[in-house]
């Protein structure tokens, strides 16, 4: 037995174990820091699967963006005191144990009963990538092969935080998301708040930009960029913005806004809507990728920043 496969089962156990301890541990804040502790552990098996461009996303959302939104939960909750009051009965526990291991059972009968030659556009895909000039396949598949598909998921983020904002109250409408968080100066977290958002920023820039040629791409770039805004913020070393501020909507739209125009140029001038002319694929593609990154930082610090709660004043 080699050194890799008893790595794999060791990860897999420890996968298994948090997995179960996230579950079942009563504190909210030791499941939640569970939880952060199991994405990067799946991130890490992404990576084992030579699945990279799987394991930054997971990396970037399981293990952060998502890590911050629990947390965020976990304190409102704690402060409204509904904890105690709202507790699951065993009965229910019980029922979504069942049905958690049901819809396992289900996911792993479907992957152990696939056909050993399972049906694979893959060959196509390289095949044609000479059409965009990329040489990253991920990339390929998602803002060419099915760039419908990626343009309608960020217009869903963007209806995600248009669901967010209306739930403000009338006062705070237009105001700005979240409370005003204030940190020790001195302590901790500002500190990381002042170390790291200068690399992650070169960081997120970089995967922006590697990720037509190696794994990266916008989303990836979008999420550390977004987890670094919410770093300062959580610090007390910036504010959220208004969301009536015009510069923030503009970024908001910025994305779908030039993926939609890009598609519409194509179906005016080419043959079908983004179907990108092969001599300026990849400059296209590449402005469509910088805009979406805005975007989706935005969007995803955004979202986890909540609703509008304060007025118009800082």
């Amino acid at each position: 037995m080699s050194i890799a496969t008893v790595f794999e089962i060791v990860l897999a156990a420890v996968v298994l174990t948090l997995g179960v301890w996230t579950i079942v541990v009563p504190e909210t804040f030791s499941a939640t820091v569970g939880f952060v502790a199991y994405g990067l552990l799946v991130a890490l098996i992404w990576v084992r699967l030579d699945a990279a461009d799987v394991a930054l996303t997971e990396a970037a959302i399981g293990g952060g963006l998502g890590g911050v939104l629990l947390l965020s939960a976990a304190a409102r909750l704690r402060d409204a005191d509904m904890m105690a009051d709202e507790a699951p009965g065993k009965l229910l526990r019980a029922g979504a144990a069942a049905l958690s291991v049901l819809t396992a059972a289900a996911l792993a009968g479907a992957v152990l009963w696939l056909p050993d030659s399972a049906p694979t556009l893959a060959p196509a895909a390289v095949a044609n990538a000479w059409a965009t000039g990329l040489s990253n396949p991920v990339t390929n598949v998602l803002m060419a092969f099915r760039a419908m598909d990626t343009m309608l998921e960020k217009i869903v983020l963007l209806l995600a935080i248009v669901g967010v904002w209306s739930l403000a109250p009338d006062s705070a409408w237009g105001g700005r998301p979240g409370p005003r968080h204030q940190a020790d100066p001195r302590g901790v977290l500002a500190f990381l708040a002042r170390l790291l958002p200068p690399v992650g920023i070169v960081i997120g820039i970089y995967i922006l930009w590697t990720g037509s040629d190696h794994p990266g791409g916008a989303f990836q770039g979008g999420a550390i960029l977004a987890s670094m805004w919410l770093l300062a913020v959580m610090a007390g070393l910036a504010d959220t913005p208004l969301v009536s501020d015009r510069s923030v909507r503009f970024i908001l739209v910025a994305g779908p806004g030039l993926f939609l125009l890009v598609g519409l140029a194509c179906l005016l001038f080419g043959a079908a809507f983004l179907s990108y002319p092969p001599a300026l694929a990849k400059p296209l593609i590449l402005g469509i990728e910088v805009a979406m990154t805005l975007t989706i930082a935005a969007t995803l610090g955004l979202l986890l920043a909540g609703v509008p709660e304060r007025g118009m004043e800082p």
